[in-house]
């Protein structure tokens, strides 16, 4: 008996998994689109309110750690749910305030409101950039994500570290391989998507918005450092 599969029938399987690889493509870019409004609003409030500057550095840590944490556990959680995109949503919002500490110091600045532009300009361009190329590239990229954990996992601890070492030099360095390390995570993540590897576009949000956050907040504090001008 021909067990042979028809050139047609394999044609329709092959078909049927690119569009499923374009709609979770297709709806991360969406959720990721859609997770700018409470990060932008949360931002707004936050510096409107000035409740993240109104915690010591110390509590706002452990918030951040505590809250982020957290929320990134119930999206994984919720992920295959009707609530993983409310959690999801609510987690950036509170990304948002906490961002607004920085966003608030760097409005504070004669020129504050140019430079957050140019920091979204940038991490745009980057972006951008990273989808080209995850689309273009066509070898696996698998390898490089124990590489990119592993390098992320040594800026947070180095990150934390400098919060108790108040190091400049130290900061302005984590600043550029954060940019470095996040940025090749987009890549890393949306050619997981395009070659079916990850088929949660919750899950996959999630990990290109925390690259663009990391890369947004990295250039607007090394903007601010050297490109900040006072009254």
């Amino acid at each position: 008996m021909d067990q042979t599969v028809p050139s047609y029938a394999s044609q329709s399987g092959s078909s049927a998994l690119a569009a499923q690889r374009n709609r979770v493509l297709r709806n991360t870019y969406w959720l990721l689109a859609l997770s700018m409004v409470p990060t932008v609003l949360g931002a707004w409030i936050g510096v409107q309110t000035g409740l993240a500057k109104a915690m010591t550095p110390g509590i706002s840590l452990m918030v951040f750690l505590g809250g982020a944490f957290g929320f990134m556990f119930a999206i994984e959680k919720t992920k295959n749910s009707a609530a993983g995109v409310p959690i999801l949503l609510g987690f950036t919002f509170f990304m948002g305030l906490m961002l607004s500490r920085l966003v608030g110091s760097v409005l504070g600045l004669s020129n504050g409101a140019s430079l957050i532009m140019t920091a979204f300009a940038g991490t745009s361009v980057i972006f951008l950039g990273m989808a080209s190329m995850s689309s273009i590239i066509k070898r696996d990229l698998s390898a490089m994500g124990k590489w990119l954990f592993i390098g992320a996992i040594m800026v947070l601890v180095a990150g934390i570290a400098n919060f108790f070492i108040q190091s400049s030099a130290l900061m302005i360095t984590l600043s550029v391989l954060v940019i470095g390390i996040f940025s090749a995570f987009i890549l890393y993540d949306l050619k997981r998507v395009q070659d079916g590897q990850e088929t949660n576009y919750i899950s996959a949000t999630l990990g290109v918005y925390l690259s663009v956050y990391n890369i947004f907040q990295s250039l607007l504090m090394l903007l601010g450092i050297f490109g900040g001008e006072r009254d």
